[in-house]
């Protein structure tokens, strides 16, 4: 029989027998009164330990587990795998193991260790699939492997790395948004993303595409609560243009997916302002009347 995944929800009465009494044993909920298993116990993002008791409840005596470096991190907490607290000589040589493995880490396993929370917690932010965050990391652990942060920003190379994994996979989002959420400079950030594009990408066998219109189209559109009638409308609209001889070269994207939503909803009753569609689309209401008479004159 399998057993249900849940997260562990503290206070929650169980519905096993008439006085529950459930424990975490081994990374498992089981009633200790009729013996029954509930699920596995997962270790989500907890409360903050303000009483001693509560520190002391929340240590952890398991390894760590990284996908780097070495595998198994001797910790420093003063029980053992069973509970029991350590004698004083005991815990005084695990200390010192721990300091001793600490000193014989190298300076990439130090890099990842910082880089790696960072491009996880910006890829969240972002809503970035796994298969994109992957493909950052890779260009990252070149980027690391190459030394390239050696006297410059961490936080600009994971961020360029993870808008360069957007850039090869034509994923809907903007090096604006991402710069916004990385609290970077615009600047710090264009400059890593220069070394990443001239050294690391050709080494790993990646091309850096150009941003298309297409797929923002549907991105703006769902930030307008346009309907899909009218995304689709637009998306074959610009695709026309396109085809009739609107040149796309030297032109924003933004541009062109946002003049065409304007025309495709200007018809309808989802019209939406020219301040609108350039506030989501981050371009000048100038610009988005300029696409707009371009795509009209080539449909």
């Amino acid at each position: 029989m399998a057993i249900p995944n849940f997260y562990e929800k503290e206070n929650e009465d169980e519905p096993c027998c008439s006085d529950p009494a459930i424990h975490n044993d081994d990374g498992m909920r089981v009633c200790h009164n009729c013996g029954m298993v509930l699920g596995r116990s997962f270790v989500a993002t907890e409360k903050r330990a303000y009483t001693a008791d509560e520190v002391k409840n929340r240590k952890r005596t398991e390894p760590r587990w990284r996908n780097f470096g070495p595998r198994t991190i001797i910790g420093t907490n003063s029980p053992d795998a069973k509970g029991v607290s350590l004698q004083g000589k005991k815990q005084a040589m695990f200390n010192r193991l721990s300091k001793i493995q600490g000193s014989l880490v190298n300076s990439l396993e130090r890099n990842f260790w910082e880089a790696r929370p960072k491009i996880n917690q910006l890829a969240q932010k972002l809503n970035i699939p796994d298969h994109i965050l992957e493909t950052a990391w890779k260009i990252y652990s070149e980027v690391a492997k190459q030394k390239l942060t050696m006297g410059r920003s961490i936080d600009s190379f994971v961020t360029a790395s993870l808008y360069a994994g957007i850039r090869i996979h034509n994923f809907p989002r903007l090096l604006e948004e991402v710069v916004d959420i990385a609290l970077l400079p615009l600047r710090s950030v264009h400059r890593s993303l220069g070394l990443v594009v001239r050294n690391v990408l050709p080494v790993l066998n990646l091309r850096y595409k150009p941003i298309s219109p297409g797929p923002l189209v549907f991105r703006f559109g769902n930030d307008l609560n346009l309907s899909v009638l009218v995304q689709q409308k637009a998306a074959n609209m610009l695709k026309t243009a396109l085809k009739h001889g609107l040149k796309k070269m030297g032109k924003d994207p933004k541009g062109l997916a946002a003049a065409a939503l304007y025309i495709a909803a200007k018809s309808t009753a989802e019209r939406k302002t020219q301040t609108e569609i350039s506030e989501i689309a981050r371009v000048t209401e100038v610009t988005l009347r300029t696409r707009a008479k371009q795509i009209k004159l080539n449909i």
